[in-house]
């Protein structure tokens, strides 16, 4: 599958069965989430969404008590998926198995922490795949996706729409994968019709991965502001005045005053050598240049760590150079 290096900074119809995954990957822009629906805040606000922790596989059952949206050209079942953003890239594989010749076809919306749509994934992203060993006829893609640092969770709303619906695709016949797997003579006979359903069996095979992923989800400058340091398990001031004594009480010499708290304080950090910060520079610029997000957002953190104060510009400078 051809890989797409996409930087969103959140100011981000066809048969299934007719696309190659090749194809369908290569003639998307996930970033174009203009013709994806457009969901009401409180509406995304009060779905639940389903945890899942990489590495994971998770089942997912549509049906008719599955929770619907019923708003733009979404129609039927959803799935609210939440996943973590901490822990680097994502790969996720998106499975909808064909029972019965039915299948639903999944649309991905893709949200940021924010939960403002962050990349759009149509159902022709997910074509029909082939049974193997381990697995039946279905309709599958994968999404790779990369957080911004900062976020503590990205969503994925997955739905189905009234266009595909009104649509069927098409597998090929039991006769054909025989004789294509017995290396025989593919008999003339045609493929079988999918009709698309509203409710629908789901995998999610969710993995973090070191290398880098097509999409970036989130604010580049999305980072929290970090916490202020509290001293103590309060942070309430220390009273250091020793209080007088009860004038019942016989005089007495004063205790010594105890000193003051002070916090220790924080260690210097010198500025790095213009030799090493110009490497630390060219090396995140090769990195996002070759793809490797992951790998510049970590010479960019170790960098910032020995008091580099270019590398996170260099960083978004490339990144939106790349995107």
């Amino acid at each position: 599958m051809k890989k797409h290096l996409i930087a969103l900074c959140l100011l981000q119809a066809l048969s299934v069965g007719t696309l190659s995954t090749s194809f369908a990957a290569s003639n998307l822009n996930p970033q174009n989430v203009s013709t994806a629906p457009v969901i009401a805040q409180d509406k995304l606000h009060s779905l639940s969404w389903l945890p899942v922790m990489p590495p994971v596989t998770q089942d997912i059952e549509l049906n008719a008590s599955s929770v619907t949206i019923n708003q733009g050209n979404i129609s039927g079942a959803v799935a609210a998926i939440a996943l973590p953003a901490d822990q680097g890239s994502l790969e996720i594989t998106l499975t909808s198995s064909i029972k019965d010749k039915r299948a639903y076809v999944p649309n991905v919306l893709v949200l940021d922490e924010q939960l403002q749509p962050a990349a759009y994934f149509p159902g022709s992203y997910f074509p029909y795949a082939k049974p193997g060993i381990a697995s039946g006829n279905r309709l599958e893609g994968t999404l790779k996706l990369t957080p911004v640092l900062g976020q503590k969770q990205i969503y994925l709303l997955i739905y189905t729409t009234t266009d595909d619906l009104a649509r069927t695709s098409t597998m090929p016949s039991p006769a054909k994968l025989y004789a294509e797997g017995a290396n025989n003579a593919i008999p003339d006979v045609p493929d079988l019709v999918v009709r698309h359903s509203p409710t629908g069996s789901l995998t999610i095979k969710a993995k973090t991965e070191q290398n880098s992923g097509n999409i970036m989800i989130g604010k580049l400058f999305g980072a929290a502001d970090p916490k202020p340091v509290v001293i103590g398990s309060t942070g309430a001031a220390v009273n250091t005045t020793a209080a007088p004594a009860p004038a019942s009480a016989p005089a007495l010499a004063p205790a010594p005053a105890p000193a003051p708290m002070r916090a220790a304080p924080a260690p210097k950090t010198e500025p790095l050598l213009n030799e090493t910060e110009s490497y630390f520079n060219n090396a995140i610029k090769q990195a996002i240049k070759e793809g490797e997000i992951d790998k510049a957002l970590r010479l960019m953190n170790e960098a910032e760590r020995l008091g580099s104060s270019t590398a996170r510009a260099t960083f978004i400078s490339s990144v939106k150079g790349k995107g």
